[in-house]
C-alpha cells in the first residue's frame, strides 16, 4: 500500500443523528472533506454513484468542484454505472475534468451495482439490453467511450464545413485521460478482462463469488490474475490497483462509541447479491497498533497501491476528517504510505 483515500457513498437523509440531511449538504460537505483531506496529505477523494436513491448520483459537477478547490489530492469515482451514461457526453465531461484537475483523477466505471429501480437505465432512455442486468449495454457503451477518449472520429462531418469523408472526434480531449480510467472488478473473470484491456482496476469490499477462502485472499488472487493478464496482453505500463475497506482507528471515546462494537464483529460474510453468491469483506475497528497488525496480514491491502477507506459521511466533515487524520497519523505510515506531498501515486511496473 502506497496511498489511501476516502470513499463516500454520499448518503443523505433527514433522520436523527444525521449531519447530512439534504442533497445540498451532502455535496458541500463532500467538497469540504476533500479540501481537509488534501491538507492532511490524503491521496484520494472518491465518491460512489447510485441512481434512484438518496446518495451521490451525478459525480461530474461534484468532482469538478473538488478538483478546482484542492491542489494535490486525486478525485474520482468508485464507480460510475455505464448503463446510465451517454458515452460521448461522458467522454467530453471526463476530458474536461481531467484538464481541470491537471490529471488528478481516477474514474472508476463498471456495469454498476444493483439499484433500487428495476432496469432503471431504461427510464434514462437506454434500452435494448439482452442481458437482464444490462451488462451488454454497459460494455457497448464503455467501448464507445474508450474510442471517443482515444480520439476516434465518431460523427460524420458536414462536408460543407469540414470537407468530404471526415469523421469528427468529441472535444475537448485530454492526452492523459486514458491512463486515469479504472474498471470496477467484482470477480476474477472481470479482473482478467480488465488486465487484458490495459485499464486500472478497482476492487471493493464485495466480490460476486465465494470459494471458501478468506475475502482478502480471494481479492489478492483477483489482483494477481489482473496483473498477469495485463502482462500477457503485451501492455508495458504500471497499472494502478485499489481496494476498499471499512477501517476505523479507535483513538478516543467517540470512536469507541461509534465503532467499538465493530471490533467484536470482525469477520467476512457470505450472501446473495444480484443473484450471485458473494463474499463481503469485514470491517476493521481497533486501536492503531492492532489495526496495523491486521492490515499487514490483509494480502489484498498490501498488494494494492491504493486503499480506499469507506467513510460514514452522515457523521459530518469534522468527524470524518478526524478518522482520516487518525489513520494518517497512527496507521498508514507503518503500511508504507506516502502522503500526497510526495507526488502522484504510481502503479507497480508489470515485468
Amino acid at each position: 500500500m502506497k496511498a489511501f483515500g476516502f470513499l463516500s457513498f454520499g448518503h443523505y437523509a433527514n433522520v436523527p443523528g444525521s449531519v447530512t440531511r439534504t442533497a445540498g449538504e451532502m455535496l458541500k460537505q463532500t467538497i469540504e472533506i476533500a479540501q481537509g483531506a488534501d491538507e492532511i496529505g490524503v491521496n484520494g477523494a472518491y465518491v460512489r454513484v447510485h441512481h434512484f436513491a438518496r446518495q451521490a448520483a451525478s459525480p461530474m459537477p461534484l468532482l469538478s468542484a473538488m478538483a478546482a478547490t484542492t491542489s494535490r489530492i486525486e478525485v474520482g469515482t468508485g464507480v460510475i454505472d455505464m448503463r446510465y451514461e451517454n458515452p460521448l457526453q461522458f467522454a467530453e465531461e471526463a476530458a474536461a475534468l481531467d484538464l481541470i484537475a491537471d490529471g488528478r483523477i481516477a474514474l472508476g466505471v463498471s456495469r454498476g451495482s444493483p439499484e433500487t429501480a428495476l432496469r432503471g437505465y431504461e427510464a434514462f432512455g437506454y434500452t435494448g439490453a439482452e442481458d437482464p442486468r444490462g451488462a451488454d449495454l454497459a460494455r457497448e457503451k464503455f467501448d464507445l467511450f474508450v474510442e471517443a477518449i482515444d480520439g476516434a472520429g465518431v460523427a460524420p462531418g458536414d462536408p460543407r464545413m469540414v470537407g468530404e469523408g471526415r469523421y469528427l472526434p468529441v472535444e475537448p480531449r485530454s492526452a492523459t485521460l486514458r491512463d486515469h480510467i479504472w474498471w470496477g472488478s467484482g470477480s476474477r473473470a472481470t479482473a482478467e478482462d480488465t488486465g487484458r484491456r490495459g485499464l486500472n482496476m478497482m476492487s471493493s469490499t464485495l466480490l460476486t463469488e465465494a470459494t471458501g477462502v478468506p475475502f482478502h485472499e480471494l481479492q489478492r488472487e483477483q489482483i494477481d490474475l489482473f496483473r498477469a493478464a495485463y502482462r500477457e496482453a503485451g501492455h508495458t505500463g504500471a497499472p494502478r490497483v485499489s481496494v476498499s475497506r471499512s477501517v476505523f482507528p479507535l483513538v478516543d471515546d467517540r470512536d469507541r462509541a461509534y465503532f467499538g462494537l465493530r471490533s467484536e464483529e470482525n469477520h467476512d460474510q457470505i450472501g446473495i447479491i444480484d443473484g450471485y453468491r458473494s463474499t463481503f469483506g469485514k470491517t476493521y475497528a481497533a486501536e492503531p497498533d492492532v489495526l496495523i497488525s491486521q492490515l499487514k496480514q490483509d494480502e489484498a491491502v498490501m498488494s494494492a497501491d491504493t486503499l480506499m477507506l469507506t467513510i460514514p459521511n452522515q457523521l459530518g466533515p469534522e468527524y470524518n476528517l478526524h478518522v482520516l487524520q487518525a489513520f494518517a497519523e497512527h496507521v498508514a505510515p507503518a503500511l508504507g504510505w506516502k502522503p500526497n506531498t510526495e507526488g502522484p501515486v504510481q502503479g507497480d511496473p508489470i515485468t
